[in-house]
C-alpha cells in the first residue's frame, strides 16, 4: 500500500517515489516468475487529478524459471512500465457518481488515500513475460524419443524405427547368428 495523502487531493500536484519492496507470491507464470520476497525496485510518479491519483512508473526485478524447450534454468531481469488511475473511494460512491463509469468497468479504487500497487504490478509483470520463455532464441530443446538435450549433443540421432510388420524378422537375424 502506498500513501497518497501528501498530494492533498489537489489536482496538478505530483510526487516522485522510489521504493524497493519484496515481491509478492506467484508474481509471474508457472515456468518464469519473480521469486517471492526478492527485491522489486519501483520508480513511481504520483499525480493528483480530479478523479483520483494517476500512478505511472517502472518496476525492475530478477526472474527465475526454466526454458520451455530444454528445461534449463533461466535467470534474467525484467523491466516493465505501467500506468493506472486510482479513483478516490468517496469520489466514485459520492452523491454525484460519474455516468461514464459503469458497474461493468473495472476501476482501481483507493482506500483511505492508500493505493494497492500489487494488482497493477502483477498485471504488468505477467503481460511482459514471454508466453514460452527460452534460454536462447534458437534453443533446439530435447529429443522427443529419449529426452536427451539437443543443445549439448547437436548430432544426436536414433536408428530408423523398424516397421512393426517386419519386426519379427529381426529375431530371425539373431537366431541365424547364434546357429552359425
Amino acid at each position: 500500500m502506498l500513501d497518497t495523502r501528501e498530494l492533498g487531493r489537489r489536482p496538478g500536484s505530483q510526487r516522485e517515489v522510489t521504493l524497493t519492496v519484496p515481491a509478492p507470491a506467484e508474481l509471474g507464470i508457472d515456468i518464469l516468475s519473480v521469486p517471492e520476497g526478492s527485491p522489486v525496485e519501483l520508480d513511481l510518479r504520483l499525480e493528483a487529478v480530479m478523479e483520483g491519483v494517476l500512478v505511472t512508473g517502472t518496476a525492475r526485478a530478477d526472474l527465475d524459471g526454466e526454458c520451455a524447450r530444454c528445461l534449463d534454468p533461466i535467470v534474467d531481469e525484467l523491466d516493465v512500465t505501467f500506468q493506472e488511475l486510482y479513483v478516490y473511494d468517496d469520489h466514485h460512491r459520492g452523491p454525484d457518481p460519474h455516468p461514464e463509469v459503469s458497474e461493468d468497468d473495472e476501476v482501481s479504487m483507493m482506500e483511505d488515500d492508500l493505493v494497492d500497487l500489487e494488482p497493477l504490478l502483477r498485471d504488468a509483470v505477467v503481460l511482459a513475460l514471454p508466453f514460452q520463455p527460452l534460454c536462447q532464441d534458437d534453443c533446439p530443446g530435447l529429443c522427443t524419443e529419449c529426452g536427451a538435450s539437443l543443445k549439448e549433443d547437436p548430432e544426436h540421432t536414433h536408428d530408423e524405427p523398424i516397421d512393426p510388420r517386419w519386426a519379427a524378422l529381426t529375431t530371425l537375424d539373431t537366431q541365424t547368428d547364434q546357429n552359425t
